[in-house]
C-alpha cells in the first residue's frame, strides 16, 4: 500500500488518469493497442493459449499472456501516440485514416517481404462500409491504426504477427495474421470451452471466446493496474485451403461490455478477409 507520500496528486496538477482496453492478448499479437483518450477504454485481451512458447491453442489470439506482458509497455506507448494522432485527424476531418504497420527490417520481416504488413491488414479493414457491416452505419472510425509486430519461441525462431485495428463508439474490430506454420485445423479443444471448429470461405476456422484486458494508468507513470476487460468474439482462420499453416484472426469487442454477436462476426470476417493482399494465393 503506498504511503501518504505516494498518494496520487488531487487537485489542478493532478496527472489525468487513462483506462486502457487493449485487444484480447491470445494472439501472437498480443499486445494491438485500440483507441486512447482520458477515462477513456481501449483493449488488450486475455484469453485460451495457442501454440509454442507458452502460446494458447492456435489463432492470432492465442499466443499467451506471457508474450502480452512482455510486449505491452512499448506498444501501449506506441500505440497511445499514434492512436492520439489519429484520432486527433479523424475528428477534424471526418473519419480516421490508417497510419502505421508498415514493412518492418526485423529478420521476420525480410525472411519473407511478400507476406501482408500491418498497413496492408488496416487497408483492408478500414473499408468504407465496416460500420455498416457492423450494424451501426451512422458512426465513422475513431482511430485506425496497423502494427508489424514479432516474438521470438524457443530456438530463437521470429514470427511475424502484423494487425490492425479500427475503433468506432460501439464496436473495436481487429484483423491479425500469424505466420507461424502452425495448422488451425484440430485447435478448437485449446482455445477454451465453446471453441467450435468450422469452415469459413472455404478454409478451416474455429469461432472461440476471448476477454480484453483493461489497463487503467496515470500519465505521471504512477499507480498503474489491469484486469479483466470486456468479453470478445474471434475467429481464426487458416492462410490457405489446405491448412498448411500459420492464421489470419478477426476480433471483435462491444465498448458497453455486451457479448458482440457471432453474425455480426461472420459478416465481416466474410467481406473483409478475402480482400487481404494475397489472400487467394496465400502459402
Amino acid at each position: 500500500m503506498a504511503d501518504d507520500n505516494d498518494a496520487p496528486d488531487k487537485g489542478a496538477n493532478a496527472a489525468p488518469v487513462e483506462d486502457v482496453h487493449a485487444a484480447p492478448v491470445e494472439g501472437a499479437n498480443a499486445a494491438s493497442v485500440q483507441g486512447v483518450g482520458e477515462a477513456q477504454d481501449m483493449g488488450v485481451g486475455e484469453g485460451p493459449g495457442k501454440g509454442p512458447g507458452g502460446a494458447p491453442g492456435k489463432g492470432v489470439g492465442a499466443w499467451g499472456q506471457a508474450i502480452a506482458a512482455f510486449a505491452l509497455v512499448g506498444v501501449v506507448s506506441l500505440g497511445l501516440w499514434a492512436v492520439s494522432q489519429n484520432s486527433a485527424s479523424s475528428t477534424a476531418s471526418g473519419p480516421a485514416r490508417c497510419t502505421g504497420g508498415e514493412p518492418g527490417t526485423s529478420p521476420a520481416s525480410r525472411k519473407a517481404p511478400s507476406r501482408v504488413s500491418g498497413a496492408q491488414l488496416c487497408e483492408a479493414l478500414n473499408r468504407p462500409d465496416l460500420a455498416e457491416l457492423l450494424g451501426t452505419p451512422q458512426e465513422s472510425a475513431k482511430s485506425a491504426s496497423g502494427s508489424g509486430g514479432s516474438f521470438k519461441v524457443a530456438g530463437g525462431e521470429e514470427i511475424a504477427t502484423p494487425s490492425a485495428q479500427v475503433e468506432f463508439a460501439t464496436y473495436t474490430v481487429s484483423l491479425s495474421a500469424t505466420y507461424d506454420g502452425l495448422p488451425v485445423s484440430g485447435t478448437a479443444a485449446l482455445l477454451g470451452a465453446g471453441a467450435q471448429q468450422r469452415q469459413v470461405l472455404g478454409r478451416q476456422a474455429v469461432l472461440y471466446s476471448d476477454r480484453t484486458i483493461s489497463i487503467r494508468f496515470r500519465l505521471d507513470g504512477k499507480d498503474s493496474e489491469s484486469g479483466p476487460g470486456v468479453p470478445a468474439r474471434a475467429l481464426v482462420i487458416a492462410q490457405d485451403a489446405e491448412d498448411h499453416g500459420g492464421s489470419f484472426e478477426v476480433t471483435l469487442w462491444r465498448d458497453d461490455g455486451g457479448v458482440p454477436d457471432d453474425a455480426v462476426l461472420l459478416r465481416i470476417a466474410d467481406k473483409i478477409l478475402p480482400t487481404v493482399p494475397g489472400w487467394a494465393g496465400t502459402t
